[in-house]
């Protein structure tokens, strides 16, 4: 589409306000970074394919067509909106989200999804400091989208967390709690409040992602190391995250009586909605204690962020506070027990959240046990 025309932008308007007399919430700008072009079409220098975004990212009229939006539509509804991409810089993400610029409402950044990539593992330190790095930008001048899954991802707790059967559930909280303890608008993924896993299809041809499909067939015509990709998706394609939802331990785990687009996991047998509604300490059980905890105590929504123990590989923890309340996140991101030391300020009170059933504390050390989730008044 050519947003250079006048009534192009006037076309999208009226569909806005179509939806919007609906009664819908809000709007997702999918990959609106791009809208704006150099129409005097430059050529770029060899390689800009491998920095695309800033080449083709927040062109010269971006601004201006966002605050056109939002002073002829956005700004007359109650709703919000979001933009898919945050530019290349966080000026420009600032410039997207600030209150008094009056264009987007929540920005959507995709830098936590580079962390983790590796099937080999990642760092913990890098997860901290991405996520402290937004946190301590958009304070005050913006606000965030929290995520660690979407539809072009793997699934959470095989990424992030661990999948195993000893590992899977207690991880799977752990992510849990990270989220919904972050200030901004935390965003779940269908079945991951289940603790739905990566499928890891053994065959490229159980693959759907024709990104997927034409990587391969290029590594097939250049004698690429087809064993080494097919490890890697199994790791991070994206059709991980697209089986269908687990509703039941039936046929197609209760998602259609068809065909489905791609196999059903299969785990579906005791991950699902049915078998884990009946489990009280079910990973969708302890989501939506999670969510309803975050709804009741409104300082991790709204409240300060400060990061303890930056450099530690195992252990996330921070503190959110404001005027009324002050609460202490622990994450133990270790399939290993931890004992770890809090500063001597710090004064541990009652266990408020917890993904195990026990907590032990001596003082200002606590004793983790591994994936251990808990939040400290």
């Amino acid at each position: 589409m050519k947003w250079e025309n006048p009534k192009l932008r006037e076309e999208v308007m009226d569909i806005m306000r179509f939806w919007l007399e609906k009664g819908i919430d809000g709007f997702r700008m999918d990959a609106f970074q791009f809208v704006s072009k150099d129409t005097t079409w430059p050529v770029y220098p060899e390689g800009y394919e491998k920095q695309i975004i800033s080449y083709y990212g927040m062109g010269p009229n971006l601004h201006s067509y966002l605050k056109e939006i939002n002073q002829e539509v956005v700004s007359k509804y109650d709703i919000f909106t979001v933009a898919e991409g945050a530019g290349s810089t966080m000026q420009d993400a600032l410039d997207l989200v600030k209150p008094e610029r009056k264009e987007l409402d929540m920005v959507y950044h995709f830098e936590i999804m580079d962390i983790g990539t590796d099937p080999n593992g990642y760092s913990l330190v890098d997860l901290k400091n991405t996520f402290t790095k937004w946190d301590t930008t958009l304070a005050g001048n913006g606000w965030n989208s929290i995520f660690l899954g979407n539809h072009d991802q793997p699934r959470m707790v095989s990424k992030y967390g661990n999948d195993s059967k000893e590992f899977r559930e207690v991880s799977s909280k752990m992510l849990t709690t990270l989220i919904l303890s972050m200030r901004g608008t935390p965003y779940y993924y269908y079945g991951d409040e289940l603790g739905m896993t990566n499928i890891r299809f053994d065959d490229i041809k159980d693959y759907n992602d024709v990104q997927v499909k034409n990587r391969y067939q290029y590594l097939v015509e250049n004698n690429g190391n087809i064993e080494e990709y097919l490890t890697y998706l199994k790791h991070m394609s994206r059709d991980n995250g697209r089986t269908p939802m687990q509703w039941t331990s039936g046929k197609n785990a209760g998602f259609t009586s068809g065909t489905p687009w791609l196999k059903v996991n299969a785990n579906h047998d005791t991950i699902n909605v049915a078998t884990e509604e009946k489990n009280p300490n079910s990973c969708l059980n302890y989501f939506r204690k999670a969510v309803q905890f975050r709804k009741d105590h409104k300082v991790l929504v709204y409240g300060d962020y400060e990061l303890l123990l930056p450099d530690d590989e195992n252990i996330y923890a921070f503190i959110r506070s404001n005027e009324e309340e002050k609460l202490l996140v622990v994450l133990n991101f270790s399939k290993e027990e931890k004992n770890i030391g809090l500063p001597e300020d710090i004064n541990v009170g009652e266990t408020m959240l917890n993904n195990y059933d026990e907590m032990q504390i001596n003082g200002s050390e606590l004793g983790l046990m591994p994936y251990q989730a808990v939040i400290l008044k």
